[in-house]
């Protein structure tokens, strides 16, 4: 029997180290990949951008209402819906917030006068 040559030895290592790299290759090893909470950040801001067009919201509005989101995934969110709506012909519905903040503040009732002005107390006519 002959010894291995040294070439096809050092082929067979090479070989052998390559074919170990490329089955790790597809392995996730922990702590390397993307932070889940940027990526949860990311989906909150598309999904706040999604929400502003449907309330009709511009987009100027939306970023001051939400200042802490990402201006670009709130456009991003902001886009995608404008096109869902239009592809799907559906009507924005304006947000009930905007609505409730436009209406004044009802008086309460009060029974037997209308509208009349409380007299200061000591100003009573006893006649």
């Amino acid at each position: 029997m002959l010894p291995p040559r040294p070439r096809l030895a050092a082929g067979l290592r090479a070989a052998f180290a390559a074919a170990a790299l490329l089955a790790l290759a597809g392995c996730e090893i922990p702590g390397l990949g993307p932070d889940p909470r940027i990526a949860q950040r990311e989906a909150e801001a598309k999904a706040i951008g999604g929400a502003c067009r449907h309330a009709l919201r511009g987009l100027e509005d939306c970023f001051t209402l939400n200042p802490k989101a990402s201006k670009a995934m709130v456009f991003a969110g902001w886009k995608e819906m404008d096109q869902y709506m239009r592809e799907n012909k559906i009507e924005g519905a304006p947000s009930v917030l905007t609505q409730l903040e436009k209406k004044p503040a009802a008086a309460p009732a009060r029974s037997g006068e209308d509208n009349a002005e409380p007299q200061p107390r000591g100003s009573r006519n006893r006649g």
